[in-house]
């Protein structure tokens, strides 16, 4: 089948922007993360929670004086899935463009 290798947990742009950020960075805050895919708290929240229930991203919660701060890291899984995802959706568009 032409979608093989496609992972549904990437349908969604906001996990799409999620894991693309996390690939090219070490790690990103919950407000970077917002800001940068002009998120809602919860959606973002939402989605962050998704992807790590499936262990594809890690969270770290902790306090910087007062303030809460979440940061998220893709895990080892979570970049092997991604990788794979992309290359499905190169192999498909490369099958589209061949006669």
């Amino acid at each position: 089948m032409l979608l093989d290798g496609i992972n549904k947990a990437f349908e969604s742009k906001a996990r799409l922007g999620i894991m693309s950020v996390l690939m090219v960075n070490e790690s990103a805050d919950f407000s970077t993360l917002k800001s940068l895919l002009s998120l809602t708290d919860g959606n973002l929240a939402s989605h962050t929670r998704a992807l790590e229930e499936l262990g594809y991203i890690q969270c770290e919660k902790r306090f910087i004086g007062r303030k809460p701060n979440t940061t998220f890291v893709a895990t080892e899984a979570g970049s092997k899935a991604f990788s794979a995802h992309l290359q499905a959706l190169e192999d498909f568009l490369n099958g589209v463009k061949k006669p």
